[in-house]
């Protein structure tokens, strides 16, 4: 049995998705806004809280996934293990927390999304071109990883597709 932090959180993607091969297989990373709401009693309005920013890194197939199918401002649901560093760069302590992915999908109640199995021997391939990823140790550069004030703006709700057509019985 394993002692990890696993945690369940529902936000937002705040950036692209890069992925890029390595030798251990695949690796995706993006970053992940999560704001929390409340009722506010006094305005009985819901009011958005605070937003926690979380690098999110996926491995082999849930990484190349990833990359195929999430864009920026889309909602999410990711599970995964919680992993808290902290580091010293130019004198200052700076603390990150990544979410390693064991499970990631599109957040249901805000949305519709469309499955696509793959299918056995075929080859999946990111869209694009693959984009440098920091070898396999989640060691983001701070000066790079946009900090609460600094990340960019993500919409409290993303836009919803079209229902599907249920046909008539």
């Amino acid at each position: 049995m394993s002692n990890d932090t696993m945690v369940t959180v529902v936000g937002n993607v705040a950036t692209s998705v890069e992925y890029r091969e390595s030798a251990t297989g695949g690796v995706a990373r993006f970053r992940f806004a999560v704001t929390g709401r409340r009722w506010d009693r006094q305005r009985e309005v819901w009011a958005d809280g605070s937003t926690s920013f979380y690098t999110v890194w996926a491995w082999r197939t849930l990484g190349l996934n990833l990359a195929a199918s999430v864009s920026v401002g889309e909602p999410l649901v990711v599970h995964g293990r919680l992993k808290v560093r902290e580091e010293e760069r130019d004198g200052q302590r700076r603390t990150f927390v990544d979410i390693d992915a064991v499970a990631v999908g599109h957040d249901l109640a805000r949305g519709t999304s469309a499955f696509r199995r793959m299918a056995k021997g075929e080859v999946r391939q990111a869209p694009g071109p693959t984009t440098a990823v920091p070898d396999p140790v989640p060691s983001p550069d701070p000066a790079l990883a946009p900090s609460p004030d600094q990340a960019p703006a993500v919409p409290a709700a993303a836009s919803v597709s079209a229902p599907v057509p249920v046909p008539a019985p």
